[in-house]
């Protein structure tokens, strides 16, 4: 990131609430050249607007997917997969024909009998007693860590979420799918409204998508949103009463080698036209980090609202809430601390030392490969939702973490008042006796 970038950023979270989104209608930009597009490009027209575009092959036609998974004809090579992972732990498998409530239930499968499951299902015109299988989810960098399948395109390499689970261990958000022609994901929106990019190595897919806000006219009349967008009762104005005043989904052909970059928020659906396998990150960062911090408040008030439900206003308490919590989403307030406290840490140890191997940061997929700027984007970020979450009253009812959350306010502020950059910095990051936090950041503009 540039200081031109950096001031354009600041300048656009000020003035966040007082412009409207421009949402694509019927088409998405497509990046053709990568010599030509820089990250800064990127940052400006897709992720702070928060707007989708698909990216050209020319951008994975080096990976060694692409060149050792494919076919001549451009068919997944199911002999060379089954020679290169035949001793892969048992892979995630789910079954595109049933339901379980709002997804696909899964099996764990060992990987040659997945194999041969799909080369019988394409022999027989793509049919199966068993249904149609989907391996997804599949973490193949995790399993195979000394092995480069692909390179991360530099526009995601700010990737906070793989950034934080990658430091304490406990999970990644890497994924490969493989999946025959017929297999599909249902509608839904990304784990903790993250971004997502998704890559296919080969074969088409078709993309069903909506911008934050319309999912609220796609809910049935019992307030669920939709499985499946293609299933004629989602049609029926009895079952879904507002269907008719969505508005229509923008639709992407996705061929091979192309690169959808999804944005935060937006609910979608996703068609496998061929047989196809395709690498997925969920990721995001300083500009989505308020989406998130928002969707966490809402889900803690769901939990909090079903509960007092079942046992009135004052029957659970706050730590049973902050556990299922947890259990629905992944995270809770005390980690989602943790995860803006690691974050914090590691940029404020770039301003404060300026001293770090840039081969060793790109390999990592680090922002330190991304510049000062950046850092100080983040740190603005940061401290914005780090004032929030300090006021919030449902955190601040919670044993204290360490360090204290107004003493790493207090090194975030220094740090951005010491950076020299010339830059000025957002309101919410300058007054550090404002604790409020604009209900702007974070959720869509109208449209």
């Amino acid at each position: 990131m540039d200081r031109e970038t950096l001031a354009f950023s600041t300048a656009f979270f000020q003035d966040f609430g007082n412009s409207p989104e421009d949402f694509p209608g019927d088409r998405v930009d497509f990046i053709d050249k990568s010599d030509s597009f820089t990250y800064s490009q990127f940052f400006r027209d897709y992720l702070l607007p928060n707007r989708p575009c698909v990216f050209s092959a020319e951008f994975t036609k080096d990976w060694s997917s692409r060149k050792f998974w494919v076919t001549q004809d451009g068919k997944p090579d199911l002999e060379r997969l089954l020679q290169e992972f035949q001793g892969a732990a048992p892979v995630p498998v789910a079954n595109c024909d049933l339901r379980e409530y709002n997804s696909h239930p899964k099996e764990l499968l060992p990987f040659p009998e997945f194999v041969e499951y799909w080369r019988e299902f394409i022999s027989n015109g793509h049919r199966s007693s068993r249904g149609c299988l989907y391996l997804k989810d599949w973490h193949l960098s995790r399993a195979f860590p000394e092995r480069e399948f692909y390179s991360i395109p530099v526009y995601f390499i700010s990737d906070w979420l793989n950034e934080y689970w990658d430091a304490v261990g406990a999970d990644d958000f890497r994924f490969v799918y493989m999946g025959p022609k017929g297999s599909w994901t249902p509608f839904h929106a990304d784990v903790f409204r993250s971004y997502s990019w998704s890559a296919n190595v080969c074969g088409r897919k078709r993309w069903l998508l909506y911008p934050p806000g319309e999912e609220r006219f796609l809910t049935d009349i019992r307030g669920n949103l939709p499985f499946d967008l293609t299933a004629p009762e989602f049609r029926d104005p009895r079952i879904y009463p507002r269907s008719g005043r969505a508005r229509a989904p923008l639709e992407i052909i996705q061929e091979a080698g192309e690169i959808v970059f999804v944005p935060s928020g937006w609910h979608h659906q996703v068609h496998n036209l061929e047989d196809t396998i395709s690498i997925n990150h969920n990721w995001l960062n300083g500009c989505s980090v308020g989406r998130m911090w928002r969707f966490l408040r809402e889900e803690l008030a769901a939990v909090s609202r079903e509960l007092s439900r079942w046992h009135g206003p004052d029957g659970h308490d706050r730590l049973q809430c902050q556990l299922l919590l947890k259990s629905c989403t992944g995270i809770d307030f005390p980690e989602f601390y943790n995860f803006l406290r690691l974050l914090a840490e590691s940029r404020l140890a770039l301003l404060e030392n300026r001293e770090f191997s840039s081969r060793e940061n790109n390999s990592r997929g680090s922002v330190a490969a991304l510049g000062i700027p950046h850092a100080v984007f983040d740190l603005q970020r940061l401290a914005a939702v780090l004032r929030s979450l300090s006021a919030n009253e449902e955190f601040q009812r919670l044993p204290s973490p360490s360090p204290p959350p107004l003493e790493l306010l207090q090194r975030l502020e220094k740090a951005l008042d010491t950076a020299q950059l010339g830059i000025p910095r957002s309101q919410d990051s300058r007054d550090s006796r404002d604790s409020r936090f604009p209900e702007e950041f974070g959720k869509s503009r109208p449209s």
